[in-house]
């Protein structure tokens, strides 16, 4: 039996999508799974390091990796209006100078990438967990944060100031949707293997869609938030169509998401292109 080393974020649409498959309600196609749930810049460290096999992985990351990794059709979220927040401890700053400090959730996180795109050269970057965020800007430890996951619907809570909405940025200069992450796997699987990965989590994914208070037990194990309300808007926001099938749509947002990183210098120019898996290598 091949055992598949798999890799998600604790964020509540990783948990909603892959709910079915981490209960072994789906099945699992005599597949054996190792599942590891983490940050999400962790899971990015450490598919660098070639410890997964499959992993979810931001598309910024993802693009350093397309030698070696396909993206799969379904897992991603991708999307309008799902955009990380710039925030700021103090109402009304803007981010401007090299003595000012923006948290970001990783360095090879698209919301950082989003933040390099369109804040270059301007604050100093620190990178830190993404829980730790909005706490460390209200206790006024750095000037501004990118936030992402469950705290886009609760930081009005916590007195920091909206700088901007990166992701309504990247709508309206690009008309594509964002792409935030997707679920990437190791072209050494093979493309059978990689197949059969793929149908379990579109059958997990479906399971989910089809009875979303299924899957609130395993979202509220991981999630930072607790309040149900809360975590069902994030699914409703970050899993949608191009959760279930990427397509071409998703595919002119990856490209194009590649063409800015070379822009600016965060890729090599004439990097390949990732490929979104369609049954062969």
């Amino acid at each position: 039996m091949t055992t598949i080393h798999l890799g998600i974020s604790t964020c509540p649409n990783d948990t909603f999508a892959f709910h079915g498959l981490l209960t072994r309600s789906v099945d699992w196609r005599g597949l054996n799974f190792d599942v590891e749930l983490i940050d999400i810049q962790q899971l990015n460290d450490r598919l660098f390091a070639g410890e997964f096999d499959v992993a979810k992985t931001s598309f910024h990351a993802a693009l350093m990796l397309a030698k070696e990794t396909v993206v799969l059709p379904s897992g991603s979220a991708l999307g309008f209006g799902v955009g990380p927040l710039l925030l700021s401890a103090r109402e009304g700053d803007q981010p401007t100078n090299s003595n000012q400090v923006t948290l970001c959730p990783g360095k090879d996180t698209t919301a950082s990438l989003l933040f390099q795109l369109f804040y270059p050269s301007t604050t100093q970057i620190r990178h830190v967990v993404f829980s730790e965020i909005m706490p460390d800007l209200k206790n006024k430890k750095a000037d501004f944060g990118v936030c992402i996951h469950e705290g886009r619907f609760t930081w009005q809570n916590e007195g920091l100031g909206l700088v901007e909405d990166l992701g309504t940025r990247w709508e309206k200069e690009t008309a594509c949707p964002l792409p935030l992450g997707g679920i990437v796997a190791r072209r050494s699987l093979g493309a059978d293997t990689i197949a059969t990965v793929q149908a379990i989590i579109h059958d997990s994914l479906k399971l989910a869609l089809a009875n979303p208070s299924v899957a609130l037990p395993t979202m509220r194990r991981y999630a930072q938030e607790f309040d149900d309300d809360v975590l069902m808007k994030h699914v409703d926001l970050y899993v949608n169509d191009w959760t279930v099938e990427l397509g071409t749509v998703g595919e002119n947002a990856l490209n194009e998401l590649s063409r800015r990183a070379q822009k600016i210098g965060l890729l090599p120019h004439n990097s390949p292109a990732l490929q979104i898996f369609a049954g062969s290598l």
